[in-house]
């Protein structure tokens, strides 16, 4: 059984006297409890999951994780102890399940120091502007066609070093974005797009066409989908 759905009510919701859905069943109904991404909300001390994993606490409960969390009040080793095993980076890379890559750095004065909207500036609906933007919020709360362009731009500078048929991912905060630097990537690399259509694409979970050219994109004798 999984523990998913209607487990969990807000507390506004319940009526008095009301126990919430996991309360019915009995502290030891399960045998066994595997929490895939463990370090999302049932790390976290104060939150619903955790609430669920404490009151059938007489299951061997088993977290998985790819981005273990340690941070003060949500620290999976606090709560599941040490890990039993542990499968790394640089093993998953050697073995042929995971692709080897690189980092580089690359900084924006925008991404550094915030976006300080003008007095009364508004954006091209007329919506007046917050004062300051962060970038966790570029995408989802403002969008920046400037930034959009730099980020395309250095995208396309790095490949050309690297090469340019390589398979490259660029994650964006939420679909429309995707679609807004899929475009902009096309115009940076016309010349590819000639010879191969699919050399841009945007795969995300709505997008038909997209999701269709994932398994190309994945696998490697295929030349595209590249970005």
């Amino acid at each position: 059984m999984s523990l998913y759905g209607q487990w969990v009510k807000p507390e506004e919701d319940l009526q008095p006297g009301e126990q919430q859905p996991y309360e019915y069943f009995a502290n030891d109904f399960f045998d066994f409890i595997v929490v895939d991404e463990c370090h999302r909300s049932s790390a976290r001390e104060d939150s619903e999951w955790r609430k669920i994993l404490e009151h059938f606490s007489s299951a061997t409960q088993l977290g998985l994780t790819a981005t273990p969390k340690a941070v003060e009040g949500a620290n999976n080793i606090e709560y599941f102890g040490e890990p039993v095993y542990t499968y790394s980076l640089s093993q998953g890379i050697q073995d042929g399940f995971l692709a080897p890559y690189r980092v580089t750095q690359s900084f924006l004065n925008i991404d550094l120091e915030g976006y300080h909207a003008a007095p009364d500036e508004k954006d091209i609906n007329g919506i007046p502007l917050d004062e300051l933007y962060t970038r966790d919020q570029y995408g989802r709360k403002i969008s920046i066609t400037r930034r959009q362009k730099v980020v395309a731009h250095r995208i396309t500078q790095m490949l050309k070093h690297i090469g340019r048929m390589t398979k490259s991912i660029v994650f964006c905060p939420d679909q429309e974005e995707a679609d807004v630097m899929r475009n902009i990537l096309i115009q940076e690399n016309q010349d590819k797009m000639k010879k191969y259509p699919n050399y841009v694409v945007r795969i995300t979970s709505d997008d038909r066409v997209g999701k269709a050219l994932l398994d190309d994109f994945i696998d490697p004798d295929m030349e595209q989908p590249v970005i």
